[in-house]
């Protein structure tokens, strides 16, 4: 049973009512003190009184006397054994029995016998009893001392334990900390490089579309000067050809009898001769001679056009070579300013690249919207 358990409240209710009816049992038992324990492992009742008797024949009228006070109340001495102290103990608990009987309670006899004890041998008895209780408590105070100090040694390891992690925590802490102030510092240069390079390639696109333009045209234009010089190469070809066509006409007047003087008679006089042979040559090979000379002009004139035209080509198409090396270093370097646009996406995140692009077009655009605006106010209000 435990003081603070169901059984324990039962047996308070008891000793409470039996306490109730004490002072009316014994008349002669004046009652100053009573008391219910129930800070104990059993509880019970300690009742302090004063026995005293009326009418005394000896002395006071009224004075103390705990054999004439239970003899008053019926209890006379018998044997040693059966004392009036013990005929009213026994009483008494008779009493109590009855009470614990309402309670569905009944007494449990064991069949021992102990004399009574004096009050100052029940003390001792008691006392014993608390000192032994109070040996078994601080025994289990011992236990108990000794599972919390080893509690709290488990504790003040798992602190330094936590502690050390808690340091390691907050170094890792510190750590993150710079790494973070590296990385958004890192990533603020990144914004500011993704913002110039963004422009430089919105200028680099523009400028790539002019060049787009520009190719196109010299494109077209070294179609048209290859077509010229196939041209040019034909009427070359022809040139040769007429050449090649006076040559053999020259050659011919070495083998035709008819660019030959015939050789004179045997009776033919030198004025016969010159004047029907050698006059009639002379003019027929100076008229030859003129349309030769006119056609060696002509010819002559062509070739010198067409070498300059052939030169001119020769300058265009050099001309068109350095352009479209020149573009070819310029598409390099767009090739080069594409890659660090790429390694940026890599670096920052394609998305937020994309979202920095969208967020520099809507700027240009409100820009551009801004302007509108204020040209159209202009217009409006100034003219």
């Amino acid at each position: 049973m435990n003081a603070k358990d169901w059984q324990g409240q039962v047996a308070k209710d008891i000793l409470v009512e039996f306490m109730a009816d004490f002072q009316g049992r014994n008349p002669n038992l004046h009652v100053f003190s009573a008391h219910l324990h129930m800070d104990e492992e059993t509880p019970h009742l300690h009742i302090d009184f004063v026995p005293f008797i009326r009418n005394s024949k000896r002395g006071l009228d009224t004075r103390v006397s705990l054999k004439g006070a239970l003899a008053k109340q019926g209890f006379q001495g018998g044997t040693r054994g059966a004392t009036e102290w013990n005929q009213w103990i026994e009483a008494e608990k008779q009493e109590l029995s009855k009470v614990m009987e309402k309670y569905g309670i009944r007494w449990k006899k064991l069949g021992t016998h102990r004399k009574h004890l004096s009050v100052l041998d029940y003390e001792k008895q008691e006392r014993a009893k608390e000192v032994a209780e109070l040996d078994k408590q601080i025994e289990k105070s011992e236990t108990a001392l000794h599972s919390v100090k080893k509690l709290v040694d488990n504790r003040l390891e798992r602190a330094e334990n936590l502690a050390q992690i808690n340091e390691n925590l907050r170094k890792s802490n510190d750590r993150l900390h710079t790494d973070n102030s590296k990385l958004e510092n890192a990533y603020t240069e990144a914004e500011q490089r993704h913002s110039s390079l963004s422009e430089k390639n919105r200028l680099l696109q523009a400028e790539n579309e002019n060049l787009r333009d520009k190719n196109a045209k010299l494109q077209s234009g070294n179609s048209d000067l290859e077509k010229r010089r196939e041209q040019l190469q034909e009427e070359l070809c022809l040139i040769a050809d007429v050449q090649a066509r006076m040559e053999l006409e020259v050659q011919s007047f070495e083998r035709e009898k008819r660019w030959q003087l015939p050789e004179p008679g045997s009776f033919t006089s030198a004025k016969s001769y010159c004047e029907n042979t050698v006059k009639p040559l002379v003019i027929k090979l100076k008229e030859l001679v003129k349309s030769l000379i006119t056609s060696c002009a002509s010819l002559g004139e062509q070739v010198r056009s067409l070498t300059d035209k052939v030169k001119q080509q020769a300058l265009d198409i050099d001309w068109y070579k350095g352009k479209l090396l020149e573009q070819a270093n310029i598409a390099e370097k767009f090739q080069e300013q594409a890659a660090d646009l790429e390694r940026v996406k890599l670096y920052a995140g394609a998305d937020k690249v994309q979202e920095m692009v969208e967020a520099i077009k809507t700027i240009e655009r409100l820009d551009s919207e801004q302007k509108r605006i204020q040209r159209s106010y202009d217009n409006r209000h100034y003219r």
